[in-house]
């Protein structure tokens, strides 16, 4: 995204909200309710607590407080993560909040309102050698296969491997974050990447496991999808959650969750950059 279209963005989002507040779509306000469907795969974002089997998460906690300033409730659904897009575009949920970066090549039929940093990072288990990143280069490297790491991957290899004469990274998918973990603890790849926001979670979880190698080799933003058609939608959801940052809601929600580093002054309208 170019610095203009940046800008032009949230001037696009400043509009919609401050001319007169938006309003939520009649069928929703009929319905008194939202449909909201989420990967429960990916913690600290949105994941059953072992303890209680209880929906919880960053995601979770913001949607909820949406909801509460927007008059309705929630009705969630679960569903794996390739499917939720297709939930989106078939109207089993209003919009999407479930840890879905914003993309360029999803921009085709949706918008993103994007409310967080990300970026993915390579890590490793606490006893392996490797120490930097170029360490992994002719490793395998496993990731999620429906995110955008997998493309990211490629990517930085190219640029940091083969240029140094190193063979190239070995890509290896798994269906989720979890699976991704399980095949570095049973030693069937060498490394794994996962986005910035849930390696916190990941290492207090398994304490001394996991060792980060570097920092995020790519930018990028998580945001809250919503079909284009549903602009009425994403203005006052915008509008919403403007106000979350303003009165320190969305800060405490973030500090929460200890990802207080990943806050973004304003919403962005479509704003990543690949």
């Amino acid at each position: 995204m170019t610095r203009l279209s940046y800008f032009l963005g949230i001037a696009a989002l400043t509009a919609a909200t401050s001319a007169q507040a938006a309003e939520l779509p009649a069928e929703i306000k009929q319905a008194g309710a939202l449909k909201l469907t989420v990967n429960s795969t990916y913690a600290p974002m949105e994941y059953r607590d072992p303890a209680t089997n209880e929906l919880v998460g960053l995601d979770v906690d913001l949607a909820n407080e949406l909801a509460k300033r927007l008059g309705v409730k929630i009705v969630w659904s679960e569903t794996p993560f390739a499917e939720l897009i297709p939930s989106l575009q078939t109207r089993r949920a209003d919009f999407i909040i479930s840890g879905i970066s914003d993309r360029a090549s999803r921009r085709e039929t949706a918008d993103f309102v994007d409310y967080l940093g990300t970026g993915p990072q390579f890590f490793v288990m606490a006893e392996n050698e490797a120490k930097a990143a170029t360490d992994l280069c002719g490793k395998k490297v496993g990731t999620t296969r429906s995110t955008s790491f997998p493309v990211e991957i490629e990517k930085w290899s190219k640029q940091n491997c083969e240029p140094a004469g190193k063979p190239a990274i070995q890509y290896v998918p798994g269906e989720n974050s979890i699976d991704v973990r399980n095949q570095l603890k049973q030693g069937r790849i060498d490394a794994a990447v996962q986005g910035s926001e849930t390696l916190p979670y990941a290492q207090t979880q398994e304490p001394g496991k996991y060792r980060v190698i570097g920092e995020p080799f790519a930018k990028g933003y998580q945001g809250v999808m919503f079909r284009k058609d549903d602009a009425a939608l994403r203005e006052v959801v915008t509008e919403k959650l403007i106000a979350m940052i303003a009165d320190g809601s969305y800060k405490a929600v973030l500090d929460k969750w200890s990802l207080g580093g990943n806050a973004v002054a304003q919403p962005m309208l479509n704003a990543a950059p690949q």
